[in-house]
């Protein structure tokens, strides 16, 4: 009797471990850290453990997009699209109230059509089937992370973009974001400068910042009134970043010269803005922004699991990543300066 209760004890042992290495359903953690007695055998491919690995490397992804910083927020709208492309007529129209008196001064809006189309996004990464089967699943965390990550970061990738091309691509009114001539009634109004920022002393930072300000806060509407703009951003790269800093915090630019510009503005540095000379002043303030991020589908993780899909049968490829539909386009240039720092 003992003798049969031993045998049926063993027995129950050794298929539990014959479960874990022939195919029995893992944890997440162990999947993605090679954990757990199925890593010295190996791990079937078998619809459960590829459910289980993808669901791991989803929340792995999740966590990650959560985590990741952003800077589009600081200097961009999001406009929600509903079908390929948005159209932003509206914006030919810098909105301002008025004493009523008679009818209606009802203002239409220009004949040109501002179009923004959106674009296809994706990072895909494949899984070989092999390295599930050998157990080989720790490279695919990393890479999950950094998928999430960039999904997170499109908006900024896609608005520093319009940064960097913004001297010489075209805005709602037909002319470059940053432009000498831009129309306002019968006046031609410019938001572009060539002064290089400068800290050296409170002169040189009035000949390239302060005109900067003077020039955005004297901007009108096309009736002649104040659109009362309030820069509050200094986006610079990496190269401007010190000088920057120091127009927005020192006390004093040399020896007993005050800085004027001292806590007048937020400074934000971003790595991908391509010039080394370029500066851009912008208001933010208001509801519509200087930049605009165009979401019509947010990123979201997508996976090809089935293993009898030809992707897997062909080439023993499961895949994951990111996709998302989204563009770019520019706000009221009223709202931004920029000088390409050309000019000492």
């Amino acid at each position: 009797m003992k003798f049969a209760k031993t045998l049926f004890i063993a027995l129950g042992v050794a298929l539990v471990f014959a479960g874990a290495a022939f195919g029995a359903p893992v944890s997440h953690s162990e999947l993605l850290s090679g954990t757990g007695s199925f890593a010295m055998v190996g791990m079937l491919v078998n619809r459960e453990n590829v459910t289980s690995l993808f669901i791991s490397l989803k929340t792995t992804f999740n966590n990650a997009f959560a985590a990741a910083p952003t800077v589009w927020e600081k200097i961009a709208m999001k406009v929600p699209s509903t079908t390929g492309q948005n159209i932003y007529a509206w914006l030919s129209k810098f909105p301002k109230m008025q004493k009523w008196v008679g009818e209606k001064n009802v203002k239409s809006l220009e004949a040109f059509k501002y179009t923004v189309v959106n674009d296809d996004f994706e990072a895909t990464i494949e899984v070989d089937r092999n390295d599930i089967n050998d157990d080989n699943l720790g490279i695919y965390g990393p890479q999950a992370q950094m998928a999430g990550e960039a999904a997170k970061q499109l908006p900024d990738e896609i608005v520093i973009d319009l940064v960097n091309k913004a001297f010489t691509t075209l805005c709602f009114d037909g002319q470059y974001f940053f432009d000498p001539n831009h129309k306002v009634g019968d006046v031609n109004v410019s938001n572009k400068g060539t002064k290089v920022l400068s800290a050296a002393s409170s002169a040189a930072a009035d000949a390239s910042l302060g005109v900067a300000r003077v020039a955005m806060r004297k901007f009108k509407d096309s009736d002649g009134r104040s659109l009362n703009v309030i820069p509050n951003v200094l986006l610079v790269g990496p190269a401007l970043e010190t000088t920057a800093l120091k127009l927005r915090n020192n006390e004093f630019l040399t020896g007993v010269d005050a800085n004027p510009y001292r806590g007048l503005f937020e400074v934000v540095v971003d790595a991908r803005i391509t010039s080394d000379t370029a500066w851009y002043l912008l208001d933010t303030t208001k509801a519509v922004k200087p930049f605009i991020y165009q979401e019509r589908q947010a990123p979201v993780f997508v996976q090809q699991t089935d293993p009898q899909s030809d992707g897997v049968f062909n080439l023993k490829k499961f895949k994951f990543g990111a996709e998302a539909r989204a563009a770019g386009g520019y706000g009221f240039w009223q709202l931004a300066y920029g000088s390409d720092g050309t000019v000492a």
